[in-house]
């Protein structure tokens, strides 16, 4: 077996023990139908929250069917309780296709992941960004879109809305990513930093967003009388983000 002696910056030992664990688990499962197993999203960002954030790991496979992705069940029926979310399952071959496919999300893994078994894919993987102005568009406009359905779907409740603030944000901050590509901006790992710069950059008010984040990493934590005016906050917010960025993707 490869070593899984490594390091990863501004996660805590505790949460490096366990990805470790995992790493010899998978590899025990798989042997040599597993090429490599590489992590990303917030715990590579620096953002990891204990109790509150997810592993996410992408995992390369020889080749798969539905006996190797059976082969997960016991994987899976241990670590989703440690927060390791279902991976990722791509070949190297389909790589490159799918990062073509959806160059929002897998612009984001190349630019910021850490292989933790095996041989990095991303090494030499070129991005075909034709399609990301059109994917960061829907993936804006959809947010926008499902939150005022699950909304409605949750009877607007403050219980569902203080889950869907926290949904929503989640699901945006790659896509502001995104929008930084297109706008020529810095890549900014960090939520609050993105925020403000995109924020400066369109001028525009996006205090609705920034409060989610807050209230997403705990840091925050309005009653229940606050939690309506917060969600009219965020929905007045990501309506402005997302007219001003159709106005500038679209020019």
């Amino acid at each position: 077996m490869q070593s899984v002696d490594w390091t990863i910056d501004g996660l805590s030992e505790e949460t490096q023990k366990l990805l470790k664990s995992y790493v010899k688990d998978v590899v025990k499962v798989y042997g040599n139908e597993l090429e490599s197993i590489l992590l990303y999203g917030s715990a590579v960002r620096g953002e990891f929250l204990p109790g509150r954030s997810n592993l996410n790991l992408l995992l390369v496979m020889s080749s798969y069917d539905l006996a190797v992705l059976k082969k997960y069940d016991s994987i899976h029926k241990r670590w989703s309780k440690e927060q390791v979310v279902v991976p990722l399952f791509l070949t190297a071959a389909d790589l490159q296709s799918a990062s073509s496919a959806f160059p929002l999300e897998y612009q984001d893994i190349l630019e910021c992941h850490r292989l933790l078994w095996g041989q990095d894919p991303f090494v030499g993987l070129k991005i075909d960004a034709r399609y990301l102005a059109a994917e960061v568009l829907q993936a804006l406009r959809g947010n926008l879109l499902r939150l005022r359905q699950r909304l409605v779907e949750g009877r607007s409740t403050e219980e569902a809305m203080t889950i869907l603030l926290s949904l929503s944000i989640t699901a945006l901050l790659p896509a502001l990513r995104g929008l930084q590509r297109l706008l020529s901006r810095p890549v900014l790992a960090h939520g609050e930093s993105l925020l403000n710069d995109l924020e400066s950059h369109l001028g525009i008010d996006l205090a609705g967003l920034r409060d989610a984040l807050l209230l997403k990493r705990g840091r925050i934590s309005p009653g229940q009388k606050e939690i309506p005016r917060l969600m009219d906050r965020y929905l007045e917010s990501l309506t402005k983000l997302v007219t001003a960025a159709e106005a500038r993707i679209t020019r």
